[in-house]
C-alpha cells in the first residue's frame, strides 16, 4: 500500500462516504454452485455515487508480468491525497479468456477492500488430482473418503506436525488458492481450473484436506473441482480422463 504525505482530509471523505454505501447486490449468478455474487458492475455502483459526493474517484490500472496478473487501484480525493494498492493472482498460463477473468476479479476484489464494502460468502474449494490415479488403484473420493484421509502421508508424523506441514502448504500456495476460490465463486470455471492443474500432483494431494479437519476448501468447492467439467476446462474434451 502506498499512500500520499498526508490522507487526512481523504480518510475524512471516505469514512463519510462508507457511511452512506450499502452492500453490494448480488445480482449474478454461479452456474457451478447455483448461488449469486456481486460482480464489479455491481461494486461500482455502490461506490460511485458516494464517492463522488464526497471528493474521492478512483482508478484501476491492469498490471501482468511472466506469471501473474493484477490491478493497481488508486483512490484520489480532490485535495490531491491519494491510495495506492496493488492486487496480483498466479498466471502461469497465458490464455486472453483466463487472464481477463482474473482482473476482473482482482478488479472487484480491491475495490471492494479499498472502499470496506462488505464481500459476498466465499465458499472454499479446491480438491481433485491432477493426472488420474494409479491403475490398480481406486481411492475413496466419497467425502466420507475425504474426511478420513490423514493430513500427511509421511510416516511416523503427529497430528501436530502434519497440520503444520499442511498449513505451510497452504501459506505457500495461497494466491493460487485464492484464484481457483475466485474463479469458482464468480463462475470463472476456466480461470479456477487453470490456477488448480497448474499445481505438482504432489501439492494436490497435499492440499486435498476435508473442509471439516481444518482444510482450505469447503466440500462444494471440492465437489466441483472432482467434476468432469472442471477437468475439462483446462485439458480440454475428451482429454480430461
Amino acid at each position: 500500500m502506498n499512500q500520499s504525505e498526508s490522507i487526512k482530509e481523504l480518510a475524512t471523505a471516505l469514512c463519510l462516504a462508507q457511511a452512506a454505501m450499502g452492500g453490494a447486490v448480488k445480482d449474478s449468478k454461479n452456474p457451478f454452485f447455483k448461488s449469486s455474487y456481486a460482480d464489479l458492475t455491481s461494486v461500482i455502483k455502490v461506490v460511485k455515487e458516494p464517492f463522488a459526493d464526497n471528493g474521492l474517484s478512483f482508478v484501476q490500472l491492469p498490471v501482468s508480468g511472466e506469471t501473474y496478473v493484477g490491478v493497481t487501484t488508486m483512490l484520489m480525493h480532490t485535495s490531491g491525497e491519494w491510495l495506492q494498492s496493488e492486487y496480483m493472482l498466479p498466471m502461469t498460463k497465458r490464455d486472453p479468456q483466463a487472464a481477463g477473468s482474473a482482473i476482473t476479479y482482482a478488479r472487484r476484489y480491491a475495490l471492494q477492500s479499498l472502499a470496506g464494502i462488505p464481500s459476498v460468502d466465499d465458499d472454499g474449494e479446491l480438491g481433485m488430482f491432477r493426472g488420474g490415479t494409479p491403475a490398480n488403484t481406486e481411492p475413496d473420493m466419497s467425502l466420507e473418503g475425504i474426511a478420513s484421509q490423514p493430513a500427511s502421508t509421511e510416516p511416523n508424523m503427529s497430528k501436530e506436525e502434519a497440520n503444520i506441514v499442511y498449513n505451510d502448504l497452504a501459506t505457500k500456495h495461497s494466491k493460487t488458492i485464492e484464484c481457483v476460490k475466485a474463479g469458482i465463486e464468480s463462475g470463472e470455471i476456466t480461470a479456477a481450473a487453470e490456477a488448480w492443474f497448474e499445481l505438482t500432483e504432489d501439492d494436490q494431494m497435499g492440499l486435498w484436506k476435508a473442509y471439516s479437519k481444518g482444510g482450505v476448501f469447503t466440500t462444494e468447492e471440492q465437489k466441483l473441482i472432482r467434476t468432469t467439467e472442471f477437468k475439462e476446462a483446462y485439458f480440454g474434451k475428451g482429454e480430461a480422463a
